[in-house]
């Protein structure tokens, strides 16, 4: 009878080939995130300080935070525990700003979150594994086991977001006009390539996938329902306004679960329990978003004060 807590002792097959087409994808995802980002949008951050603020303690303080003690409350496996922490301490993905757009959201604020979302996470990412991961009771053993410092984290961010996100904005800063033509063919190119390299690595690893499954159903919808939440309830209680409000929600909500899936096999060896939180969450949290978006699309923007500036 399959338990639990054998999902700690097995691990997901990846190859090598598989792993390094990984990389090159979420690399162009990045790419296409930074080629539809301009310095303007950094100074678009500035002028809402108050927002920014509020979606940066949430996506980088608050989400580990309250996802560390969900792992305590559910009393989940170790391996799913980290792979838990590991996506709430990854950056924001680009389809919030296709969430936000879809809800009637403030997109300007969604692009401009998401852009210095990614930049910080390419330090505050590892840091943030490395502390709550090294606290949990249950999943610091991996990580001694392991030895994943955040250094040999950081060297894979930069190399999968820094640069690619460097070279996007040189792109969009030197040619304006190709970057404004190839960001979206790049962006759904890439996002479409990702989704295939999922579906074929549960293909590739089904037994697995549908046995073990189950134990992580629970845990990635009520995680993944908690970081909406969380994104809508800090965003009403500094008032901001309802566009504001909704963007806030998808940049908290939505996460770059792919990201997360291959640092897991990248340090973790595809251990069993990451691995398909990593994987369920990247399916699961796009199907939620597109749900609370399309409810959202149907509803009028409320007219609200203006944000309280700082």
């Amino acid at each position: 009878m399959i338990t639990a807590s054998d999902v700690d002792a097995i691990t997901i097959s990846f190859n090598e080939s598989s792993l390094t087409l990984l990389k090159i994808v979420l690399g162009a995802i990045l790419f296409g995130v930074a080629l539809d980002t301009r310095l303007e949008d950094f100074r678009a951050a500035v002028r809402k300080p108050v927002a920014m603020a509020v979606g940066i303690g949430g996506q980088f303080l608050l989400l580990p935070a309250i996802t560390f003690c969900l792992t305590l409350v559910l009393g989940v496996r170790g391996s799913i525990a980290l792979g838990m922490i590991l996506v709430a301490c990854c950056p924001p993905g680009n389809v919030s700003n296709i969430l936000t757009h879809r809800a009637r959201g403030d997109v300007a604020l969604s692009v401009s979150m998401t852009s210095v979302g990614n930049v910080l996470a390419i330090f505050l990412m590892p840091l943030n594994f490395a502390f709550w991961g090294g606290l949990h009771p249950t999943g610091q053993d991996f990580l001694t086991d392991i030895e994943v410092g955040p250094w040999a984290m950081l060297s894979e961010v930069l190399l999968v977001i820094g640069i690619p996100f460097v070279l996007g904005l040189t792109v969009a800063r030197l040619w304006p006009n190709v970057a404004a033509r190839s960001h979206g063919l790049v962006s759904r190119v890439a996002s479409l390539a990702l989704g295939a390299i999922i579906i074929v690595g549960i293909t590739g690893n089904w037994d697995v996938f549908v046995n073990y499954i189950g134990v992580v159903l629970i845990a990635v919808f009520l995680h993944d329902a908690l970081a909406l939440l969380l994104g809508y309830s800090i965003a009403r209680g500094a008032r901001l306004s309802d566009r504001s409000t909704r963007a806030m929600t998808f940049e908290v909500g939505i996460r770059n679960a792919g990201f997360g899936l291959l640092l897991v096999f990248e340090f973790f060896d595809g251990l069993g329990g990451m691995a398909l939180v990593a994987a369920w969450w990247g399916i699961w949290d796009i199907i939620a978003g597109l749900f609370v978006a399309t409810l959202w699309a149907r509803r009028p923007v409320r007219d609200e004060k203006v944000e309280v500036p700082a």
